[in-house]
């Protein structure tokens, strides 16, 4: 038996839509995932007939970011593995498929069906709009294992919630209700269960109406005025990160995690 690839990609007319497909792991992103998603993203930015993209999870998950016990978030970018068949080195596919080191110029629409949670979070910011089901959750747990919110959220989150929650979201681990998420402004849409998809496509067909070279335009010019200063702030992002990734610190809240007990920290 042929295992699936990790991301179904399917059309629409000039909407496309992007399935993130690890149903077994609750979507949990693996290096041949973030792969595919950054292809993708390169072949939705170059299709002129594409006008809207939207971005959800299969089974009852949207994702629950990196696959831990896999360990791939800590190594370096030296230790990374690239598909062979990409000329990308292994860290540039990592961040652009995660949409770390690049916005998509189409809008980006979410349609979180399910929990939403570390790296999945992250993405999400990177999205323009968003719609959540009624018993999704959001967080960020990475301090839990002595890791750090660092593909963009210390840099992004506090731009698009009130800085005081962005910061708690950040430093407990804890996660936000869809309710929560909608009155912090986190989500647009608060749906049903099982009906994010169809409000996604909903609002991806009045998008896909619209001229396309002012909806391409109208983000471009959101993006670089009210973030002007992003890549300086990621830069300062990406040293705190390395910091903490190569700790023992790090090394043994992966352990904890693999073992499922509680990580014994020593602040090394």
């Amino acid at each position: 038996m042929v295992d699936e690839p990790q991301l179904k990609v399917d059309r629409d007319g000039s909407v496309v839509v992007l399935t993130m497909n690890n149903p077994r792991r609750r979507n949990a992103l693996t290096p041949s995932m973030i792969a595919l998603m950054a292809q993708a993203w390169d072949e939705i930015d170059a299709d002129d007939g594409i006008r809207v993209a939207i971005l959800t999870g299969a089974g009852d998950s949207y994702c629950v970011g990196g696959d831990l016990a896999d360990g791939w978030m800590t190594r370096g970018p030296k230790e990374q593995k690239a598909p062979a068949a990409d000329a990308k080195p292994a860290g540039t596919v990592i961040s652009e498929g995660l949409l770390l080191s690049r916005s998509l110029t189409k809008p980006l629409i979410a349609a979180v069906n399910g929990p939403c949670l570390g790296g999945g979070c992250e993405m999400l910011q990177q999205t323009d709009i968003r719609v959540a089901e009624e018993h999704a959750v959001f967080g960020l747990p990475e301090a839990k294992w002595g890791l750090i919110a660092g593909a963009g959220s210390t840099v992004r989150l506090k731009r698009q919630i009130p800085y005081t929650k962005a910061m708690e979201m950040i430093l407990t681990g804890d996660p936000l209700t869809a309710a929560e998420a909608y009155h912090f402004g986190l989500v647009g849409h608060v749906v049903p269960t099982g009906q994010s998809l169809d409000k996604a496509r909903e609002i991806a067909a009045r998008v896909a109406a619209n001229g396309p070279l002012a909806i391409r335009n109208a983000k471009a010019a959101v993006i670089n005025s009210g973030w002007i200063d992003e890549e300086e702030a990621r830069a300062i992002e990406r040293r705190f990160v390395v910091e903490v990734v190569r700790s023992e610190d790090a090394k043994e809240g992966l352990a904890a995690f693999s073992a499922k007990r509680e990580p014994r920290f020593t602040g090394r």
